[in-house]
């Protein structure tokens, strides 16, 4: 574990080291507030509405699916686009510069390069999340959101990040060049967010299978802060054959070294 830690550490500090780690969190912040700003705006505008010319009185409006749910939806979208930013140096960078052949002859297994690898990435995605905290709080401050749907919503885009560094990292470990590995990245993740749309003129069957490799359907119920064991295990699965795929590339570049 303290392998892992270091490597961790060392993948973390690197992407500050370089105007990345900045960068990305800078533009996904400023993202973010655009989004939260602008949801925020037409959530007010339809409470005044509802208020106003509600027939039998003023009527109720519901933060946690009329600005939250959107909110979280459109942070998704944010993710699909800077997620590859953060995964094409993992290893790609490593094969560039020629450090690879030092850390796959260093005393640690592939199994803690490719965690250490990983954590880090997801410690970088992590600190993204924290810094929409800040807008987050303010709706607790001044609305009455339920804090189940909150909780619900950043555990899915966790997991959602997550699944993509998975599959980020096994990119990035076939080629040595960082703009190839983020394009196709980019492409792969596309592909997982619209494979849905095949089902819409397909037989039944094929809908079924299309629906459940894609992306976007399981993390919809994560945003109307409701819990499934089903979503849980397709994320996690996900994770976890994605970093299998990165294990294998891993290994035969260590035997092709």
């Amino acid at each position: 574990m303290r392998n892992v830690l270091a490597i961790a550490r060392k993948e973390l500090r690197s992407y500050f080291t370089s105007p990345i780690g900045f960068v990305v969190i800078g533009l996904f912040a400023l993202l973010f507030g655009y989004f939260y700003v602008a949801i925020l705006s037409f959530f007010v505008r339809e409470s005044m509405q509802a208020g106003q010319f509600a027939m039998g009185g003023p009527q109720t409006v519901n933060v946690d699916e009329q600005m939250i749910r959107p909110l979280l939806l459109n942070t998704s979208v944010l993710v699909l686009f800077i997620m590859p930013m953060i995964t094409m140096r993992t290893y790609s960078e490593e094969k560039r510069s020629g450090t690879i052949e030092l850390l796959l002859t260093s005393p640690v297994t592939d199994f803690q390069i490719i965690m250490g690898k990983f954590i880090g990435a997801m410690a970088l995605y992590a600190l993204m999340l924290l810094v929409t905290f800040i807008h987050i709080a303010l709706l607790f401050v001044y609305g009455n959101p339920q804090w189940q749907t909150v909780a619900c919503g950043y555990l899915g885009l966790l997991l959602l990040g997550g699944s993509f560094v998975s599959v980020g990292l096994f990119i990035s470990s076939l080629t040595r060049n960082q703009i190839v590995a983020g394009m196709i990245t980019f492409a792969v993740f596309l592909l997982f967010w619209v494979i849905d749309w095949i089902g819409s003129f397909s037989g039944p069957t094929v809908a079924a299978i299309t629906n459940y490799l894609s992306i976007t359907q399981h993390f919809d119920d994560f945003s109307k802060g409701v819990l499934d064991l089903s979503h849980l295990v397709f994320y996690l699965s996900f994770i976890t054959f994605g970093l299998f795929l990165t294990a294998k590339s891993v290994d035969s570049e260590r035997w092709r070294g």
